[in-house]
């Protein structure tokens, strides 16, 4: 088939998501793309100027056998823009997030409208995936909040149909690039590898990393991950009491960031929002026993049989997780190869196909 990929946010997770599927599917992969910034514009207005080049895509490639838009796309907006030159082709949407989810406390009907784009792309398209089932459960649980709150003709009729529409197909990330097992040595390393943005919650994780501290306990810290103001800046005075126990703090390039990856005893989340969680994947297939809340997607990540050193509800259980491992690095260590086994069903190369059988079926193929 030949697949219009539309997706106005072409940044990070959404970046990494077209190249994958551009080198795995079977299906010819059409990227069309804007900068991945002003991501509220994006949502809102981004369908105008995609519509348009989609236009010029078709006429210079050929008509498209299937659209997918990502969910920074407003896709029923541009099935109206694009309906000369698209027709009744077949679309589909793949939730990376969503703004339904998003914390509702005193918004206004103005604020929630990007979860309405969302709501409104779902119901425009043929078919729609989520990137995994606590995604895909939590986006129609929201819903009636979300559409109950206005005052008439709420839509809520429409769920259920909107619902049998839609799959969960996973993210696909490239594990192979991150190498085999190592041997790790020496005091336990923690690595820290999120987008440093409030959600992610960084300023629990350092408490409780100085809990460990406090307890006299030797280890390292890995704080990785990309940064678009001086977020670490703001936690400054809990980093600088780590001390030297900081053996990184900062973006890292490729190859810094599997060594990394290899050095870490554990990978530690306390993020507020999460539907997937690329980043954990990552260090778990390098071995890292997973330190996640028991919320959000991350009870999907975990072995069974390692929640109870794994997932953890209050600040007492985390310092508690992680004291262990400092105290005893052999009890992250000696699941490792359980650990990366857990993860290789997200790698490319058995999403690829995973993906291509959805886009085929929302394509009657």
């Amino acid at each position: 088939m030949r697949v219009y990929l539309l997706e106005p946010y072409s940044s990070g997770s959404h970046r990494q998501w077209i190249d994958g599927l551009e080198a795995h599917s079977r299906h010819e992969i059409h990227p069309v793309t804007h900068e991945g910034q002003f991501w509220k514009w994006r949502l809102s207005g981004g369908f105008v100027t995609i519509a348009e080049a989609l236009g010029q895509a078709i006429e210079a490639t050929g008509p498209p056998d299937l659209l997918l838009a990502s969910s920074m796309l407003d896709l029923a907006g541009l099935l109206g823009l694009a309906r000369r030159v698209v027709g009744d082709t077949p679309a589909a949407v793949y939730f990376h997030e969503n703004q339904v989810t998003y914390p509702a406390t005193g918004r206004t009907r103005t604020e929630a409208a990007p979860a309405m784009t969302n709501w409104s792309s779902v119901l425009a398209a043929d078919g729609a995936a989520f990137n995994s089932t606590f995604h895909r459960d939590a986006f129609f649980a929201g819903l009636p909040g979300l559409l109950g709150a206005y005052p008439d003709r709420r839509h809520l009729h429409l769920i259920p149909a909107v619902r049998e529409r839609c799959v969960v197909v996973p993210v696909g990330v490239d594990l192979q690039r991150i190498g085999p097992l190592r041997e790790r040595s020496g005091p336990a390393t923690f690595l820290w590898n999120h987008r440093w943005d409030p959600d992610k919650a960084v300023g629990e994780a350092l408490a409780g990393l100085l809990s460990v501290a406090a307890a006299g306990l030797d280890f390292r810290v890995v704080l990785a991950g990309e940064s678009f103001v001086d977020q670490a800046g703001q936690h400054r005075e809990a980093i600088d009491a780590l001390g030297d126990r900081v053996v990184h703090l900062g973006f890292l390039d490729e190859a810094g960031y599997r060594e990394a990856l290899h050095a870490a005893d554990a990978v530690v989340s306390t993020a507020r929002q999460e539907f997937f969680g690329v980043s954990v994947v990552e260090a778990m297939y390098a071995g890292a026993l997973p330190i996640l809340p028991d919320r959000l997607v991350y009870p999907e990540r975990v072995p069974a049989g390692l929640e109870g050193r794994c997932l953890y509800r209050t600040s007492r259980q985390l310092t508690d997780r992680l004291t262990a491992v400092a105290a005893d690095p052999s009890i992250a260590r000696s699941v490792s190869e359980v650990v990366r086994q857990s993860v290789e069903q997200y790698d490319w190369s058995v999403v690829g196909p995973q993906t291509d059988a959805w886009m085929e079926s929302v394509a009657g193929r």
